[in-house]
């Protein structure tokens, strides 16, 4: 139960007034504020403030200030059906590409990529959210079909300090397994965005290892994917996992191992963030 007596009480003002001269009046009104509103303790105003991270599986002292968010744009890669149509794999070029490639599926659990994609995508909303980040999905559902470019225009027109792809892999040898970053390569496109990508790359790269514990496959840069290209704000892309090795399919099929790739992620992505 809750005894203090608040500054809109008319008792104790009255009181005091009887008590006390005027000037000492006001004396008692400020020192009162001062200690809680007439409690016993400092005040405990609503106020913006940094936010901490909480999540599970994530130790870190990073905060985003809550009067200046920053913008996270995470694009859950794929969609339930791809798009053949061609669609220049950057402004103005020549060179063209699907406009959504298909992606893969499980060797063992047969769930398609955008499936695994979008569910670890909105467990990485949860947690940058909880931390402060103010994210923008590209999709929430597997029935879109929004092309490569226009993922990025998304990303752009949010002004992000991130754009964050999320895939799984698929290889010719089912041993092959890890996690893996994409950053983008220098060309006539991507400069202005290629060391702050890059650096974000190794901050998401070196926090998924240490937290899910996969295998590092390292950092790559790439010059041929549209949604580099098309992006003007830093980008990376990460590759989860391979669904054509059947213990990593099965990985990434369960909610734990989901949670903790989001987890790893959101460490990473608020290490950059945190050093912008």
């Amino acid at each position: 139960m809750d005894l203090r007596i608040r500054p809109g009480s008319g008792f104790l003002r009255r009181v005091i007034e009887r008590m006390l001269p005027a000037p000492l009046v006001l004396l008692c009104m400020a020192v009162a504020v001062g200690f809680g509103y007439w409690g016993l303790g400092p005040a405990t105003l609503p106020h913006a403030s940094a936010v901490s991270v909480a999540a599970p599986t994530v130790a870190s002292s990073f905060s985003v200030s809550a009067a200046h968010p920053s913008v996270v744009v995470i694009d859950a890669g794929h969609q339930a059906h791809g798009n053949k149509a061609l669609e220049p794999i950057g402004p103005g070029s020549g060179k063209k590409k699907p406009a959504v490639a298909s992606g893969t599926s499980g060797v063992a659990t047969h769930v398609h990529e955008s499936v695994i994609n979008l569910k670890v995508a909105l467990r990485l909303r949860s947690v940058l959210r909880a931390a402060g980040v103010t994210v923008v999905m590209v999709r929430t559902s597997e029935h879109v079909n929004i092309t490569n470019s226009k993922r990025a225009m998304i990303a752009n027109a949010a002004h992000a300090d991130l754009f964050v792809r999320i895939h799984c892999d698929g290889s010719k040898s089912r041993s092959t397994r890890g996690f893996l970053t994409l950053v983008p390569a220098r060309n006539r496109w991507t400069g202005p965005i290629v060391s702050a990508s890059a650096r974000a790359g190794r901050d998401i790269q070196k926090a998924s290892v240490a937290i899910t514990g996969a295998r590092d496959r390292g950092i790559t840069p790439r010059s041929d994917m549209s949604g580099f290209n098309w992006s003007r704000v830093p980008s990376v892309i990460v590759e989860m996992g391979l669904m054509t090795n059947p213990a990593e399919d099965r990985l990434l099929s369960s909610a734990a191992y989901q949670q903790k790739l989001a987890s790893g992620m959101a460490s990473g992505i608020l290490s950059f963030l945190h050093g912008k």
